[in-house]
């Protein structure tokens, strides 16, 4: 009970264009699975078809879906597309997600609301839907960010929306064990990907990379086999969010 074989599995990736989504996508692939590609903006379009290319060529199948997931029913819908094309879905992973680095005394409440719309409302309903829809012994992976372990300002929207996330992982692994299903989040430490660069000066660059115990930036090549680990071996691994950051920061 438990372990999977990836080998002709579904697998819903969200933000799987480019990036670590990306990346995730293109192992994925060479492990035969079947993929859904999700991505939110036109600007990522040409990404989405180079990565759902680069998985044809790898000999799997995939497929696009474009959508706001801060919209439940896109979210729905999402999973819909999966099923009707595959006819199930066996692994869900969302790594999509929005950075604001700012002052507390400064945020809007626009930028609260659009903040926790992407890293904790739509994180809750990628993984209620996933609860809902996933086969049994199927797997649910999220990812956050290091920031959870540590003590800083200028993100208290960024680490505050994603800090629920962790307690979403612990319920519903609870609630779905039953099925087999494991529920886990992975918070690397600053990703070396322009998701980083553009919320940081030079100096803020320089401090991230010499934090971590390891030296530099986490970079998405350390990220993605924890991911491809907690879909197969590490499935009895569940209700945790692994620290995956070089020793960039702890709990």
């Amino acid at each position: 009970m438990g372990k999977l074989d990836l080998k002709g599995k579904v697998v819903v990736i969200a933000g799987g264009a480019k990036n670590l989504g990306g990346l995730v996508s293109r192992d994925m692939a060479q492990h035969r699975t079947k993929i859904v590609v999700h991505y939110h903006s036109d600007r990522t379009k040409n990404d989405a078809e180079e990565t759902v290319k680069a998985i044809q060529d790898a000999g799997s199948e995939a497929i696009i879906v474009q959508s706001d997931l801060t919209k439940v029913e896109n979210v729905k819908t999402l999973f819909k597309t999966a099923k009707d094309k595959f006819g199930r879905v066996d692994i869900a992973v969302n790594t999509a997600g929005m950075v604001l680095k700012k002052p507390f005394v400064d945020t809007t409440e626009e930028e609260y609301d659009t903040m926790f719309g992407v890293n904790s409302k739509a994180a809750y309903f990628f993984i209620q839907e996933a609860g809902k829809q996933l086969e049994g012994n199927g797997k649910i992976i999220t990812i956050l960010t290091s920031l959870l372990g540590a003590y800083t300002g200028l993100y208290s929207t960024y680490a505050g929306a994603k800090a629920p996330v962790e307690h979403f992982t612990r319920a519903a692994s609870k609630e779905f064990g039953e099925r087999g299903i494991s529920v886990t989040a992975v918070a690397p430490g600053p990703m070396d990907t322009p998701f980083f660069y553009g919320q940081e000066g030079e100096d803020a660059v320089s401090y991230h990379k010499s934090a971590s115990a390891l030296g530099g930036l986490t970079q998405i090549e350390d990220i993605v086999p924890i991911v491809t680990f907690l879909a197969t071996d590490g499935w009895w691994i569940t209700g945790q969010t692994i620290l995956a950051n070089g020793g960039y920061t702890t709990k």
